[in-house]
């Protein structure tokens, strides 16, 4: 604008060459400082932008950095977290047994004969759930830490837990069910040992006072009076154990009860024997279960008399037909009793089709596989 103004004055003075002549002069040089500024401007916006693409670079270099670090990190911790999950050797699948026992059903015989006899041979720890007072239901915070403590005390692994205890469902706190095995008995007969043991005491614990000793009543009395020690609500006892631990189990003659203890016993465990074929369960038990179980048969075979049987009440008086009549008439008898049979029934037809229908413990450790591998790629 200076070169433009001095350059009218110019023109427009003609009558003054000489001072024409000094504002041409001065036109010049201010020409000459403007295109001097506008270089120097102009450097300095080339700098400024190149100031600013170059810390416009450097930003989206760290941020491109920092999302290709965090991209890598969350691989790696993707596929460690994969590779060990995939690691994982879920204990309860294989390495954990667990013998929930009912009383009055041979259970110290097996426990004592079997697993405490056979651990050392054949490596595996052994523990007893041992309940308050005898109960055998746990509160849901219970079971969640003995859930948490049989799946992660690793230093115990492999292990047989055993007790009086109800059925823990595993899979609802996210882990998969340990090795489920039971025995169970022909209800009346386990509460009749039951009311006698409580007053003559057996022959494992000798001189242990029991708590109805120096009480002779005959079960047949009692039931006669309605005394409570032969009520048949003390039959309601191996539905429970296998029904679980909600709340209608405990509830005496819930049809509820009965149907979930069927459902559990041919679903969540691997095996559920009876008193009376002990030794069929021992056998079919060392065949699926090696690693707990490998020389149970041949051991049970070979103990003694008073071993092989540690634990019967010393004096039982059977009940007379009238008795045994109104009770095989009771809710909660004919309830029971179906299980009974129900179970029963399961293991006859898991045996005959183990042994291949010659019913033979014996047959079982050298019985061939029914199937057999074939077409298998790549060769």
């Amino acid at each position: 604008m200076l070169s433009v103004q001095i350059y009218v004055v110019a023109v427009c003075s003609k009558e003054y060459p000489t001072q024409k002549k000094r504002l041409f002069s001065q036109e010049t040089q201010a020409t000459k400082n403007a295109h001097c500024l506008l270089v120097r401007i102009l450097r300095f916006l080339k700098t400024f932008c190149a100031d600013i693409h170059g810390m416009l670079w450097i930003k989206r270099k760290l941020i491109y950095s920092v999302g290709i670090s965090v991209l890598v990190l969350f691989l790696f911790l993707f596929n460690l977290k994969r590779r060990s999950f995939h690691n994982i050797k879920w204990p309860s699948s294989n390495k954990i047994v667990f013998y929930n026992r009912i009383p009055k059903t041979g259970s110290t015989t097996f426990t004592n004969a079997i697993a405490y006899d056979l651990y050392k041979e054949n490596g595996f720890n052994v523990l007893h759930v041992n309940m308050t007072k005898n109960r055998q239901i746990m509160s849901l915070p219970d079971q969640y830490t003995f859930v948490n403590n049989v799946t992660t005390w690793t230093e115990r692994l492999p292990a047989f837990y055993h007790g009086h205890v109800a059925y823990i469902d595993f899979q609802r706190f996210g882990l998969a069910n340990p090795i489920y095995i039971n025995i169970i008995r022909e209800p009346l007969e386990r509460l009749l040992s039951h009311y006698y043991f409580l007053r003559y005491g057996d022959n494992y614990r000798i001189g242990l006072k029991r708590s109805r000793a120096g009480n002779n009543e005959t079960f047949d009395e009692c039931y006669t009076r309605g005394g409570k020690d032969c009520d048949m609500k003390q039959m309601w006892v191996q539905i429970p154990f296998f029904c679980g631990h909600y709340h209608f189990c405990s509830e005496v003659g819930n049809p509820e009860a009965l149907k979930m203890a069927k459902q559990n016993a041919m679903e969540k465990y691997l095996l559920v024997g009876t008193t009376a074929r002990m030794r069929d369960m021992i056998a079919l038990l060392e065949v699926t279960v090696p690693d707990f179980f490998n020389g149970a048969l041949n051991h049970f075979d070979h103990l003694d008399a008073n071993r092989a049987h540690l634990r019967y009440t010393k004096k039982k008086f059977p009940p007379n037909d009238q008795t045994l009549s109104m009770i095989r008439r009771d809710e909660v008898y004919k309830m029971e009793r179906e299980f009974y049979d129900f179970v029963s029934d399961l293991f006859d037809a898991v045996f005959k089709k183990a042994t291949n229908g010659s019913s033979k413990a014996e047959d079982l450790a050298n019985m061939p596989t029914q199937y057999h591998y074939e077409k298998i790629k790549p060769p």
